[in-house]
């Protein structure tokens, strides 16, 4: 099994995107919040079309989701909620009670840091050599001149950050989603989303080059992301709760960012609203 592999390394890895996943989704899936298309399936508590529904739904946010394993899908959203009200949540909320919120926004900016070598891969690999260069200089910029990532020097030039893994690198070249599913601990994903998750996760440019102490590297930036993610997603979930159907908003939420961020890798333009714009400050 892959959790059993005979590197330490892998493990850890492997354990870090474990932690990461439980708490990141719903600070992904925030910034589409106040689209009206993702509060109306809610509402209605719309069912997904079963069986065949595995068509391109990326670029088609008024299309069924794929979703036939609804029944299991549920459950385990169900699940991770309950361990989320009563295990993550308390934790994120205690971080961001003993943590300055200035400590807090120079955390995940080493963190957002130490993503940009994947980002850049990705962007190569999504044949956008520009935003590549981009990605590459503002990593350059804020590992040296920015302290380590401690500040966004790269911003404050002009060159502004953006997000692409391999999922999405997969979804640029016409990979279908595939069929929707919530995993216990870790959240939603599509079988594209999740092949693309895992190849992320093994092939991180920053761990890789770190072999010697990535053991508890990946251990240490998967706690500190999740964190992170946690402490600004306190917002969306309590709209979640407040959902006719919390599990079809998160569905169409999870959907319509990564339909997003899809179109943005064919050369479209964002139809959602920017995550800062939507983001609940603490």
């Amino acid at each position: 099994m892959l959790c059993s592999s005979s590197s330490p390394r892998r493990r850890a890895l492997w354990l870090s995107t474990a932690i990461l996943a439980l708490c990141a989704p719903a600070a992904g899936v925030a910034q589409t919040l106040d689209d009206p298309a993702v509060r109306a399936p809610s509402a209605g508590g719309q069912r997904a079309t079963p069986a065949n529904a595995d068509d391109d739904q990326d670029l088609d946010a008024s299309a069924a989701p794929a979703d036939p394993w609804e029944g299991f899908n549920r459950q385990a959203f169900k699940f991770n909620r309950g361990l989320d009200r009563y295990v993550t949540g308390p934790i994120g909320r205690g971080y961001m009670k003993i943590t300055p919120k200035a400590v807090r926004h120079r955390v995940a900016s080493v963190v957002t840091n130490l993503g940009e070598p994947g980002t850049a891969i990705n962007d190569l690999a999504q044949g956008r050599p520009r935003a590549a260069g981009v990605t590459t200089s503002r990593f350059l910029i804020n590992s040296t001149v920015g302290g380590l990532g401690l500040f966004d020097v790269g911003a404050k030039v002009g060159l502004e950050g953006h997000e692409a893994d391999f999922g999405q690198t997969l979804g640029r070249y016409g990979a279908k989603s595939g069929r929707y599913v919530v995993l216990p601990l870790l959240g939603p994903t599509t079988v594209r989303d999740g092949a693309g998750r895992l190849v992320d996760t093994m092939t991180d440019p920053v761990a890789l080059a770190t072999a010697g102490g990535a053991n508890s590297f990946g251990m240490i930036r998967g706690g500190v992301t999740a964190l992170d993610a946690r402490a600004n997603s306190d917002g969306f979930l309590r709209a979640l709760d407040e959902a006719a159907d919390p599990y079809a908003m998160m569905r169409s939420a999870y959907l319509q960012n990564r339909a997003d961020m899809v179109r943005q890798a064919r050369g479209g333009v964002q139809v959602l609203p920017d995550f800062d714009a939507a983001r609940i400050e603490p």
